[in-house]
């Protein structure tokens, strides 16, 4: 298990005004909308999520990174927990030509508005039941997921990456180290359920049996 830092330089690239967040609507209402991961979710306002999430291609820094880290290789497998719009798996797939890319996610908004080079690729689903055999793929991801879901999903879905893995993880989640980033993560967060320090996610990871790399991500 080690702490790897993918996700870092593409979260602080993004500016954020975490008071006008709860300010300028009603914030649970915006939650409630944001929490079906429909069209308010992914392409809707900013206020009730990404306010449109289009391909940049800012995740090919990520894709590549894993690709030296993991060593990946044609014909290997990869799986992306909450793959979204499927734009991780499009870059990995970009990096490694022959990579065999697969994803899941909970939005049927999501898959259905996916990148035509990963659609048929992502299937329906929790993370918390991952429906592939034990030992199934090479490299195994979930970013910005898993705080996402209440605490038994959470450990069952730790689990479930646990085992279908045969090699390598890697988890990203979303954590705090002073009261200011907690302040700023629950003015901007929207689907949030699992709110830790970095000291409670490594006693959940180690209870869980998680044993793959992991980073937080912080609102600063």
């Amino acid at each position: 298990m080690a702490y790897r830092e993918f996700v870092s330089l593409i979260h602080k690239s993004t500016k954020r005004d975490y008071l006008a967040r709860v300010t300028r609507c009603d914030k649970a209402k915006a939650a409630e909308l944001a929490v079906q991961y429909g069209y308010d979710y992914w392409d809707g306002s900013r206020d009730t999520g990404y306010g449109g999430y289009r391909y940049d291609g800012r995740w090919r820094k990520v894709a590549d990174a894993m690709r030296d880290t993991y060593g990946l290789r044609p014909g290997m497998r990869v799986l992306d927990v909450g793959a979204g719009k499927g734009f991780l798996m499009h870059d990995l797939a970009e990096s490694v030509p022959g990579l065999e890319v697969e994803g899941i996610d909970i939005s049927s908004y999501a898959i259905e508005h996916a990148m035509e080079s990963v659609k048929g690729k992502i299937r329906h689903g929790t993370a918390a039941k991952l429906d592939w055999p034990d030992n199934h793929f090479d490299l195994v991801v979930s970013i910005n997921t898993l705080h996402n879901l209440y605490i038994y999903d959470l450990f069952a879905a730790l689990a479930e990456i646990e085992r279908v893995s045969k090699a390598e993880k890697f988890v990203v989640v979303e954590a705090y180290r002073t009261e200011r980033e907690k302040v700023n993560l629950m003015y901007w967060q929207l689907t949030c359920r699992a709110f830790h320090t970095p000291d409670e996610w490594e006693w959940i990871f180690s209870k869980a049996g998680y044993t793959g790399d992991y980073e937080f991500i912080f609102f600063e």
